[in-house]
């Protein structure tokens, strides 16, 4: 691994929960230095979310949500640099993840709109995007990403594992031996989506409820578990599959618990996500030491209480790692942007299923 000196960087990502862009600012030389500097989320009006959700799966109008989508993001980073005190000119380059509409790795297909040549131009700052084609390229899933951030973080109580609950559930285990720096790090990680997260409980709670997602869960804490149907949910074949692999936000049904009350619906969809979880530790190659959980999914009381019955080591939220639980998939993009610079791997065999190391990403050039 070449040495190198920090540079600061922004990352954005919009998730598949489709609640609005965090942003990131970090230093870091895309190995081991990682030092967060600041983030804010900006939320989408609920008029953009309905725009964002018209075009999943490719349909709809998609260069016009798409450029508004860039411009969003435009308006992010300048909030994010306002929030720093920092100038375009103090930044080398952006990540821009853009969102994702459709990921089919097994057909070879991801698609992340968003135009990185557009938003170079309005934020004068050089960028990098389309992380994930060259992976899904190569044979591989296209997902999970920010594993290789997570070995440069989560430093602590190896072997752990990093759980990010966003629309979709990740896991990352990390080895004993994981070092960011090093070229074999990916010989001691391994990740794969576990299963469903936010996203189906949130469009569960938005058509019973007319809200955008389940507030502590309060709604799920209302209602009882049908275990029946969730034994149905967790036939799926996916859960046995075994790892690398990695879903599309809508690649299951819930039309089995269409008469379900509002609260027992919302439920039974918690402990879907709990279950599919659970059910990821037969993959692990050692029991984690602690289970670190990220993302919107660690705000939900009643989630993270089942997680806590259900997983054979302590639950914790990031922050009691050390981490930002809203931002760390953000630096993860700033992180990766660098490494896309330096030509540094990105995703490697126990991660996404290539067949070797692989860098990625596009750079858009201000000129």
């Amino acid at each position: 691994m070449r040495q190198a000196t920090a540079i600061t960087a922004i990352g954005l990502m919009s998730g598949t929960s489709m609640d609005g862009i965090d942003a990131a600012v970090i230093r870091t030389d895309g190995a081991a230095i990682v030092d967060p500097i600041a983030n804010l989320t900006v939320a989408y009006t609920p008029e953009f979310r309905r725009e964002l959700q018209s075009v999943l799966g490719g349909k709809g109008p998609l260069e016009q949500v798409s450029e508004a989508l860039t411009r969003k993001h435009a308006d992010a980073v300048a909030a994010v640099l306002a929030a720093s005190n920092l100038s375009p000119d103090d930044i080398a380059v952006v990540g821009f993840h853009g969102h994702t509409i459709l990921h089919e790795p097994e057909n070879r297909r991801t698609w992340q709109i968003g135009d990185g040549a557009l938003l170079a131009s309005l934020t004068a700052i050089d960028v990098v995007a389309d992380f994930r084609a060259a992976d899904v390229a190569a044979g591989g899933e296209g997902a999970p990403f920010a594993p290789i951030f997570h070995a440069a973080v989560a430093t602590d109580d190896r072997p752990v594992c990093v759980l990010n609950i966003g629309g979709v559930a990740n896991v990352t285990w990390i080895g004993e031996a994981a070092a960011a720096q090093s070229d074999t790090v990916f010989d001691h990680l391994l990740a794969f989506d576990t299963g469903p997260g936010n996203a189906l409980i949130d469009d569960w709670v938005a058509a019973h409820c007319g809200e955008p997602f389940d507030r502590d869960g309060a709604i799920a804490a209302g209602g009882s578990i049908d275990a029946a149907r969730l034994e149905t949910l967790m036939a799926h074949p996916y859960f046995d599959r075994p790892p690398p692999k990695s879903l599309d936000r809508d690649a299951f049904s819930v039309a089995v618990l269409k008469d379900l009350s509002p609260a027992d619906g919302a439920a039974t969809l918690t402990a879907y996500a709990v279950a599919t979880i659970a059910r990821a530790q037969a993959h692990l190659p050692t029991p984690p030491r602690r289970w670190i959980v990220t993302g919107g999914g660690r705000h939900n009381g009643f989630l993270m209480g089942l997680l806590a019955e259900r997983l054979s080591a302590p639950v914790i939220g990031a922050e009691q790692a050390g981490l930002d639980g809203d931002a760390i998939e953000a630096q993860a993009f700033a992180y990766m942007a660098v490494r896309s610079l330096r030509g540094l791997p990105l995703s490697g065999p126990s991660t996404t299923g290539v067949p070797g190391p692989l860098c990625g990403g596009s750079l858009f050039r201000t000129a």
